[in-house]
Parts: C-alpha cells; sequence; structure tokens
C-alpha cells in the first residue's frame, strides 16, 4: 500500500497557534498519508480522530519496538525515551508507581499550594512593574517549582532544572549535541538525590521510587532516573510552561472570549479543555508507534513493522468529533480531546496540569483586569522546539 504515495516533508509550516490547513486536507482526503521527518525512516502519519485513539491504544501499535529503530524525530539524536518507550506490562509496573503521586486526591491538595505559589509570582511581577515577560516570570518558574518540590528537589537547585528542562527541548537541541551534556549532568545529579534517600529516607515521589526500588519492585536504577529526569521534568513542566503563554495569547488575541470568562470566571475548567483542544501545545506528530502486525485503518493497511504517527492537533479539530472546530468556544460541552494522548500512554499528570493551567490563568486574570500584550501580537516571538511550542518570550502590561 505504500507504492505511489506521496511523501511530504514534515512537519508542515507553522506559525503561532495556529495548525496547518494541510491537516484538515489529509483528514478529508488522504487520512492515512506518508510523511518525512527530518530524521529517521519515512511515517504513517493519521489524522483522523478515531484513527489517533486507535494507534495511541491499540496493542498492535508499540512504542517499544521503536526503541533501537531509526525512528522518525525532530533532533538528530536517536536518544531513549524513558518511559515513553516502554510497552506493558513494564510501561504497567512504572506507571503503577508513579501514579501514586498523582491520584485525584493527592492532585486536589495541592491546588492552595499552587495558588500561593502562583500568587507570589504574581507579586513579584507586580513589584517589577510591566512590561514583564510572561514566561520567564510566571510561566516556567511555576510548573518547575511544582514538580521539583514533588520530587523533593532542593529549592536552591530549581533554576538549574529550569534551564534542562528547556534545553532538552528547544531548538538547538534539534541540530547540536546538547543532550549529549545535559543528559549526563541530570543523571549524575539525580544519582546523587538517590543515594541521598537511601541515607536519608524522604516522603516525596523520589523517596517513594527509591523505596519501591530497594524493596523488591524490580525498578531499575536507570527507570528510575529516566522517570524522575526526562519523564516528569521535562514532560510535565515543559508543557504547562508552554501552555500557560499559549493560552494567554490565544485569549489576548479572542477578546470576545476573554471577555466572556471575566464575566464568567466560573467557566475556567471548559475553558482550559478547550485551549487544550485549540491550541497545539506539541511542535508536531511524534513518538511513533510500530506495528507489530498487518493492521487496516480505512483503506490503507499498515503493514508489520512500519512506524504510524498520531496527528494529536488534527484530531483535535476533526468535525466528525467536535461541531464549528475551527472555533474556539469556551463553553463547548463535549469536547474528547487527545491532547494529553488515550490508552495506556495517556499523561500521567493531566489532572496537575489541568490544576496548574486554571490556576495560573485565574490568577493572571484577576491580578490583572487590563492585562495586556505589550508590543502587540505580532512582535511575540515564537520557538518550535523538538518537543513543544510556544511564545519564548511574551511580553505582557497591565
Amino acid at each position: 500500500m505504500t507504492a505511489g504515495r506521496e511523501i511530504r516533508p514534515y512537519p508542515f509550516d507553522m506559525h503561532e497557534t495556529e495548525v496547518s490547513p494541510l491537516y484538515a486536507k489529509l483528514r478529508e482526503e488522504e487520512p492515512v498519508s506518508r510523511v518525512q521527518l527530518p530524521y529517521g525512516e519515512p511515517a504513517w502519519m493519521v489524522t483522523r480522530h478515531d484513527h489517533v485513539k486507535t494507534v495511541l491504544s491499540d496493542p498492535r501499535f508499540s512504542r517499544e519496538l521503536a526503541q533501537g529503530l531509526d525512528q522518525p524525530r525532530l533532533r538528530t539524536e536517536n536518544i531513549g525515551d524513558g518511559i515513553m518507550g516502554m510497552d506493558p506490562p513494564d510501561h504497567t509496573r512504572l506507571r503503577r508507581l508513579v501514579g501514586k503521586a498523582f491520584t485525584a486526591r493527592r492532585v486536589e491538595q495541592l491546588r492552595t499550594d499552587i495558588r500561593q505559589r502562583a500568587d507570589r509570582l504574581a507579586d513579584a511581577m507586580t513589584e517589577h512593574g510591566g512590561p514583564v515577560d510572561l514566561v520567564e516570570h510566571f510561566a516556567r518558574p511555576l510548573p518547575v517549582s511544582v514538580i521539583c518540590d514533588l520530587l523533593g528537589v532542593p529549592y536552591q537547585d530549581h533554576t538549574r532544572f529550569r534551564k534542562w528542562t528547556e534545553a532538552m527541548t528547544n531548538e538547538e537541541s534539534a541540530v547540536s549535541d546538547v543532550l549529549s551534556v545535559i543528559g549526563p549532568e541530570m543523571d549524575e545529579y539525580l544519582g546523587g538525590l538517590v543515594a541521598q534517600r537511601r541515607r536519608e529516607p524522604t516522603d516525596d515521589l523520589l523517596g517513594a521510587m527509591v523505596r519501591a526500588r530497594d524493596e523488591g519492585d524490580k525498578l531499575t536504577e536507570d527507570e528510575l532516573i529516566s522517570v524522575a529526569g526526562p519523564g516528569l521534568l521535562a514532560g510535565g513542566a515543559e508543557t504547562v510552561s508552554s501552555g500557560i503563554p499559549s493560552f494567554v495569547f490565544t485569549l489576548l488575541t479572542h477578546p470576545d472570549e476573554l471577555a466572556l470568562l471575566r464575566r464568567r470566571p466560573e467557566l475556567m475548567p471548559s475553558a482550559v479543555e478547550e485551549l487544550l483542544r485549540f491550541v497545539p501545545i506539541n511542535t508536531a506528530a511524534m513518538f511513533a508507534r510500530y506495528s507489530l502486525e498487518d493492521v487496516r485503518l480505512g483503506d490503507t493497511v499498515i503493514r508489520s513493522g512500519e512506524p504510524v504517527l498520531p496527528a494529536i492537533a488534527a484530531a483535535n479539530r476533526d468535525p466528525e468529533v467536535f461541531d464549528d472546530p475551527e472555533r474556539i468556544d469556551l463553553t463547548r460541552a463535549k469536547n474528547p480531546h487527545v491532547t494529553f494522548g488515550h490508552g495506556p500512554h495517556h499523561c500521567i499528570g493531566a489532572q496537575l496540569a489541568r490544576l496548574e493551567l486554571c490556576i495560573a490563568l485565574e490568577t493572571l486574570l484577576e491580578r490583572f483586569p487590563e492585562l495586556r500584550l505589550a508590543d502587540g501580537p505580532e512582535n511575540v516571538t515564537w520557538k518550535f522546539g523538538v518537543i513543544v511550542r510556544g511564545p519564548s518570550e511574551l511580553r505582557i502590561s497591565w
């Protein structure tokens, strides 16, 4: 089924928070298409909501098989994917362990703490005076501090982790050997924290993982470090730190929706869900799944051993699932977006991310009733890294 198919260069043109119109064209005319990322072998890409959910959840598609292969990717290095590169039962074992820190009850217990952190950052912004870069002064430090404290990283080292998480996901890491430097640095640091937890047990997440590793849960040292580092710090913190300024930009450039949210603050949870659907946070479709056998998707047969990329941004605009999907609607009732994935690899920190995004937007709208872009939307600088997209700087005034 591959012969004769056009292989399109990918990612498609990217601009701010917009989704390429080519996704819609493919979803309608060629929902299972061929693409070529900057590095790795060509891949299939699926753009329909139902196909994306199938690729993300069907056990016939494997993440583990991608490890060691020339998988399609945005960065030159073909590095290990940690917990994102595992299939059940190993993935299930790790996820069950880490999931103890992200139950709905435990996440809700963090609400007051996160609100206090957001208020302190808003206080500092007020004292600094506008204009101020929302990314540097609010969006980045908030989620990094939350994840660092969950893991038990000392406060004086939070800045170091902020630099590591940004470096792991920005454009530079796609074409340079920055990861060969950052990776060992982070591994060495986390290894030191692990040794400290063995000497002095703690109740934080890292302490719990150390106990599980030492009490026979078959958690290897490498797994422990990869989950704590790239898995939670980069995945958990960078997604939220990019989402906050992207959502603020979207609201400020959709004044009617912003006015509605100010009039009806009780809409914040549904507003966050709609922003998660409407605003693309990932740079592109990534984390290819490899077919373990021949699988038919629509009119196309994915042969055993072929990689498939699920296009989240396209699925979130599927008119078969979402009414008027190209319009932002903060009151949208039915919103089964797949921004946090689907199936076994559904983001384990999704509820924490939702809480952080809600509190961040609530704080900013309450504390800064005249919030506005300092330089106009055309002067906002954007990053399109190897994992997330978003403003690299968002200067605001009030």
